[in-house]
């Protein structure tokens, strides 16, 4: 039996605003968590990552810090910081003497960032010791998902182990079980609440790509294509312009929250404006836009139950970018579970290679392939064409396809992690 507040499950655990990028976002937030809990000047703060998260964040621009980039700047900003409830918005309680004060202790290599190998899913460990007391927070397992909480030494907070079957990671675990139809029934349950919290996430996202067109990067350059009359005017190129841009102001650190999706901005930018455009060019009734949105989600959501949040494959194109175009089927001809299976494998038979190198600035590149590969793979499976299961490794069903693509990321793809981890810590940039 479907589980009635599933979507609303997803809705609050991983769709939210997020004021930079998520990884170090994430390190900022449970730095903030252990720093509230001490008292006095910090002395040393030492922070533990999972490889994703280490990659994730290795490259990518801090908001509100001037252009620094990375995991560590953020950590010792969020301890800084110190107001856990702004969540993944902590970065807008940056003040300017606190870049100072976060520059001076990496200096002097009283903060360090160090990754675990041995951690497979999402994990962060931050230890913030202060001339009077000690402080430790973990975050495992999702973004804003706090696990533990030491004060001197002593746990303050640690959740029940007997939690409800669809709070923390227990609404996975019931996802991972279910079937296509099964997801694009839940959005016929959206309440008031919903419609106007998925409108919400398209308003912001919308500011967010606008701002992100005037830094003239690639979305702005997509735009001048067309201009120049080397790409058509059509909803192709201005699909692929509008979420490139609003992913040219992610990476780039523009101080404007990003709403998104599977935990990942980038992927909030996917999974949202390019079902939004295509049905406004379309003129699909709003309705069916927003629920069109809420599906996108859930099938991000659904495939990240198979490859983990931080795939080293790269989730705009096999996660976000299938649920944009399984929205798109869905807005067109409707509950049409045969048309979305080969929608499904369009898409990732054409980008199930795409490899995740962290976040960064060519993540905007990867967000318009992405953008391009999901309104064609849904017009051909409007259409009734596409992949079939004799073909590499895509399967009869989408489901099939999505489980051959978890094998190939947690197995076939541990060496190609390392490898590009291990390119990424020796350039030492």
């Amino acid at each position: 039996m479907i589980q009635k507040n599933l979507l609303k499950e997803v809705l609050k655990h991983e769709v939210f605003p997020a004021l930079g990028c998520t990884e170090p976002i994430a390190v900022a937030y449970a730095a903030s968590v252990a720093g509230k809990e001490i008292t006095g000047k910090i002395k040393e703060i030492v922070i533990r990552v999972d490889l994703g998260v280490y990659k994730n964040g290795k490259a990518v621009t801090v908001p509100n810090t001037g252009g620094e980039k990375g995991n560590l700047i953020a950590g010792v900003l969020g301890a800084l910081v110190k107001k856990p409830e702004l969540k993944m918005e902590i970065l807008s309680g940056i003040k300017k003497e606190m870049i100072k004060q976060a520059k001076s202790l990496i200096s002097a290599k009283k903060a360090e960032l160090f990754y675990d190998k041995s951690k497979t899913d999402l994990y962060i460990d931050v230890f913030i010791k202060s001339e009077r007391s000690s402080a430790r927070a973990v975050i495992e397992g999702g973004h804003t998902n706090v696990v533990r909480v030491e004060k001197n030494k002593k746990t303050v907070f640690a959740p029940a182990e007997n939690k409800s079957k669809t709070s923390g990671k227990g609404y996975k675990k019931l996802m991972k079980k279910m079937k296509l139809s099964e997801l694009v029934d839940l959005v016929k349950g959206m309440d008031k609440e919903d419609y106007a919290f998925v409108k919400q996430g398209i308003e912001m996202n919308l500011k967010v790509s606008e701002a992100g067109h005037k830094l003239k990067k690639v979305g702005y350059y997509l735009s001048e294509l067309v201009k120049k009359e080397y790409l058509i005017d059509d909803i192709l190129s201005y699909s692929k312009a509008l979420a490139s841009s609003a992913a040219d102001a992610r990476m780039a650190g523009l101080n404007l929250p990003v709403m998104t999706s599977g935990g990942s901005g980038n992927q909030g930018i996917v999974s949202i404006l390019v079902p939004y455009n295509v049905g406004k060019h379309f003129k699909i009734k709003e309705k069916k836009v927003l629920r069109s949105i809420a599906l996108s989600h859930l099938i991000n959501s659904y495939i990240k139950c198979f490859t983990g949040d931080l795939s080293p494959l790269c989730g705009c194109a096999i996660a976000a970018g299938v649920g944009a175009a399984v929205a798109i089927v869905y807005q067109l001809k409707g509950k049409d579970i045969k048309k979305m299976n080969l929608a499904i494998n369009n898409i990732i038979s054409d980008l199930g290679g795409m490899f995740c190198d962290g976040a960064k600035g060519g993540c905007a590149l990867k967000v318009a392939s992405s953008v391009d590969s999901a309104i064609i793979s849904a017009y051909m499976a409007v259409n009734n064409y596409g992949i079939s299961e004799v073909e590499g490794f895509v399967g009869k069903t989408g489901e099939s396809t999505i489980r051959n693509l978890s094998i190939i990321s947690e197995t076939g793809m541990e060496k190609v992690n390392d490898t590009i981890i291990k390119i990424m810590f020796e350039k030492n940039l």
